[in-house]
């Protein structure tokens, strides 16, 4: 059983960076005397059996909710293709698309200019719409000097968002941008209070009541009158919303046995990712920011009734001395798997756990010695945080620019994270932590530098390349959450995991500014990206080796871990 503090694994991190290190350190361990008693009976009653897989699966419910929750702003607060109206030519029922936008409207990007046409050199002001053959939608009436134009635009699709609702459009287009930075300090906020108080209350109430809560702070923002109450219920939202996945990942691998722990911690993320593709599809069916909002978050109401229909962790009912509950889901679970669970070794969990509670108190974590100690590396790996939640998060953002269907993208996006997320466990133990890790986050490197090489107009070519791309900082992600669990002792693992992946929070609120970037050179993301993946991928190879090793326990052996012997090997 492990102690509350050691068992918290909602971390001020990224949604999708919390507690997969918990899932391989309780693997690993689960043989040592913190887990023992209560993994035993796991075995016993069935690893993932019945109880477990029901459970299991009203759990992937709410990493779905929190991939739409995390990400929705790629739709409701994005950009929409527009162009100047050109009163010389334009009438009410012409289209984005004209003959004669070669003369009137210029270039950028190999696209029509949002924000900019081509100013007159007619004596007099023109203004409202003419016919479009009339006499003044000649070439020579048009200059090749730009000049903005205010509000008045063509919309080449029907897609409304905040952007066209409270008129964010041109110089102001950074509000948009802002939105997803502010979601993601929502998030900075609310992870680590989310584990406060899930600690606090319960891993089951947390998920209930901030779900639920979350779904409000949804609907009320699709009532939204003006951007400022827009951006205080995006923020609103995340800050009680953003423990979904930590708190639902932990209740799943604290559900099933220590052999089943690190599938279950992969399949349960792939629901994330399933999540992103299906936020792509309702996107496309559903086009107003308000009603798309609705149908995202309105269902999430019900996760009211996992306080009735999910059991609460074991392992906090244990810290929290709440033997009795903790015993009544332990023989449900028996008897539900239709396997026994002797008395004589429940009693032998609760008295073990009697014992570890009287000396949780005692146990010292030296943090400020561990941060001197490994200074080097926690530099390493604050900065290896940071780069893969620039670059993921970043590549998701961006997918929606790449050109074709939007839509398609980001589901595409989705989608490819799956093998992205399945990879690692083919590739860790063969080729290494370290060197799959580095490998991964080159691959990303090379993807995102060979398509600042690609042509604008060339769809095929970009989309191939990021969705490699893609798939690499998955799979490198996938390979850190391990990594990092493995590389500090015992007692302060879990602190500088935190520390590591709150550093790597900041990456992910740059993330939303960087599609304005290409404002200023349409490849300026892709040469961001490959800098900080070819840099961070080569010190890597800094990190110690991990593979098939003894979790270290103390600041020595963490010290010392490429010197260590692989499991089952005799020291000469």
């Amino acid at each position: 059983m492990t102690s509350q503090k050691e068992g918290n694994g909602n971390r001020p991190s990224d949604p999708k960076t919390n507690g997969h290190a918990d899932a391989e350190a309780a693997t690993q361990t689960a043989g040592g005397d913190d887990d023992n008693s209560l993994d035993a009976i796991l075995v016993r009653i069935g690893q993932f059996g019945r109880y477990q897989i029901i459970n299991y699966v009203l759990l992937c419910v709410p990493m779905l909710f929190n991939a739409f929750f995390s990400i929705s702003y790629v739709f409701t607060a994005s950009t929409v293709v527009h162009r100047c109206t050109v009163p010389q030519c334009d009438s009410p029922s012409s289209a984005y698309e004209e003959d004669w936008l070669g003369f009137t409207i210029p270039k950028k990007n190999s696209a029509w200019d949002d924000c900019h046409r081509y100013a007159t050199n007619l004596s007099g002001a023109i203004s409202g719409y003419t016919d479009p053959s009339g006499q003044y939608c000649l070439k020579e009436y048009f200059t090749v000097t730009p000049e903005t134009c205010g509000r008045d635009f063509k919309f080449r699709d029907e897609e409304k968002t905040i952007s066209t609702e409270f008129g964010i459009y041109c110089e102001d287009e950074w509000k948009l941008s802002m939105v997803g930075t502010i979601n993601n300090v929502g998030q900075f906020v609310g992870i680590p209070l989310g584990g406060y108080f899930a600690d606090r209350y319960g891993r089951r109430t947390m998920l209930a009541v901030a779900g639920s809560l979350s779904a409000l702070m949804g609907v009320i923002r699709s009532l939204s009158s003006n951007y400022s109450m827009f951006l205080v219920f995006e923020f609103l939202d995340m800050a009680v919303g953003s423990t979904l996945f930590p708190t639902a990942f932990l209740l799943a691998i604290e559900l099933v046995g220590p052999k089943r722990r690190v599938a279950a911690a992969t399949i349960i993320t792939i629901f994330y990712a399933l999540g992103e593709a299906f936020l792509g599809f309702l996107a496309s069916q559903v086009q107003h920011w308000r009603w798309l909002l609705r149908v995202l978050y309105a269902p999430a109401v019900l996760q009211i009734l996992f306080l009735w229909i999910l059991p609460e962790s074991v392992r906090w009912l244990l810290s929290q001395g709440a033997e009795e509950k903790a015993s009544n889901v332990l023989r449900r679970a028996a008897r539900i798997n239709k396997r026994p669970l002797p008395e004589e070794q429940v009693n032998d969990l609760l008295t073990s756990n009697r014992q570890k509670l009287s000396q949780a108190n005692e146990s010292q974590y030296p943090i400020m010695r561990a941060v001197v100690f490994f200074s080097l590396r926690i530099a390493n790996c604050c900065l290896c945080w940071f780069t893969h939640t620039l670059i993921a998060l970043g590549l998701s953002l961006n997918s929606v620019n790449l050109g074709g269907n939007k839509y398609t993208n980001f589901m595409l996006n989705g989608f490819i994270q799956i093998p992205g997320l399945l990879l690692p466990l083919v590739i860790m133990d063969r080729v290494g932590r370290r060197h799959s890790l580095c490998a991964s986050m080159l691959l990303c490197a090379i993807c995102m530098g060979a398509s600042a090489a690609v042509p604008a107009d060339n769809y095929a070519g970009s989309l191939t390349l990021f969705l490699i791309g893609k798939l690499a900082i998955t799979c490198s992600f996938q390979i850190l959450y391990f990594f990092t669990s493995e590389i500090f002792p015992t007692n302060v693992r879990n602190t500088l995991l935190s520390l590591c992946s709150m550093v790597g929070r900041i990456g992910s609120m740059l993330a939303p500014q960087t599609p304005l970037l290409a404002k200023y050179y349409i490849y300026a993301p892709q040469i961001l990206f490959a800098t900080f993946a070819l840099i961070s991928g080569f010190l890597t190879l800094a990190f110690p080796e991990t593979a098939d090793k003894v979790l270290p326990t103390t600041m020595e052996e963490a010290r010392d871990l490429n010197q260590a012997k692989r499991r089952g090997e005799k020291a000469s």
